[in-house]
């Protein structure tokens, strides 16, 4: 259904079984997949690509021009995976060159007020919770939960099934499975639940997880020193593999200080 008290662009590309409720906005370039909805005062900007079974909410601004002083009008473009919920108000910004753009991948949920940046890439399964600040060039891997009113730096990197807690500042690197909390950022633990339930992994991986970051945050030593230590101690194995790469990649640079726990 489409009301005729919407206004949709005759060059738009609208799949089948889609809902386009009065006084939504359709640009021109913009294609929306099967079985979406885009509800009243809602806005897809052109160079926007929605998958299959997206909803957005009243109000949310989807592929906005980017807020960069480096744009200088080119097209360019953003992209929504199928399944995905962007609630009230949220502004997802295109990316600031022809090549590459914006991403949030399938099955994931971008709660009210939240805001994504250019060019960031969100994969799939992740929560943004209501008022989540993205800045631009962002990347946060699968199944990551940000709690409400998290503010991500540019360039900063996040890990898989990484929770951060609300209200926490990141301007730098999380590396994969872990809790982060407070301001200045601390290591929280090791987000055991997520991926004991949704990743389904093995108690055997959840204790290796939680060894390795005994070497990285809790033995006072360098990450170089840690990695190592983590090499020595930890039979090879998938999670463990995960943790050495991010570090790696991302030249030891981590968030959060390396500290005894209480």
């Amino acid at each position: 259904m489409i009301s005729p008290n919407a206004h949709v662009d005759p060059s738009a590309k609208i799949g089948e079984n889609v809902t386009i409720h009065p006084f939504a906005f359709i640009d021109r370039d913009v294609t929306i997949g099967d079985g979406c909805e885009i509800m009243p005062f809602s806005s897809i900007i052109h160079g926007t690509t929605l998958g299959k079974n997206v909803k957005v909410y009243q109000g949310a601004i989807v592929g906005a021009d980017p807020q960069d002083f480096r744009w200088k009008g080119e097209e360019t473009y953003c992209r929504i995976g199928d399944n995905t919920v962007i609630r009230e108000h949220v502004i997802i910004n295109r990316g600031i060159y022809p090549q590459g753009g914006t991403e949030i991948g399938p099955d994931s949920f971008v709660f009210a007020d939240s805001h994504v940046g250019h060019d960031s890439h969100i994969a799939g399964k992740c929560v943004l919770g209501n008022g989540v600040t993205v800045a631009g060039d962002v990347v946060i891997e699968e199944g990551t939960i940000l709690s409400s009113n998290v503010i991500v730096n540019e360039k900063s990197r996040i890990g898989k099934f990484v929770l951060i807690k609300g209200g926490t500042r990141i301007s730098s690197n999380v590396p994969p499975y872990t809790i982060m909390a407070h301001n200045p950022v601390t290591y929280y633990g090791v987000n055991s639940v997520v991926m004991r339930k949704h990743a389904g992994m093995s108690e055997e991986d959840i204790d290796n997880v939680a060894k390795a970051y005994r070497h990285i945050y809790q033995c006072s030593t360098s990450v170089f020193n840690a990695l190592k230590r983590i090499e020595a101690d930890i039979e090879p194995c998938a999670v463990r593999e995960d943790i050495l790469g991010f570090i790696r990649a991302n030249n030891l640079k981590i968030a959060a200080d390396r500290v005894e726990l209480e």
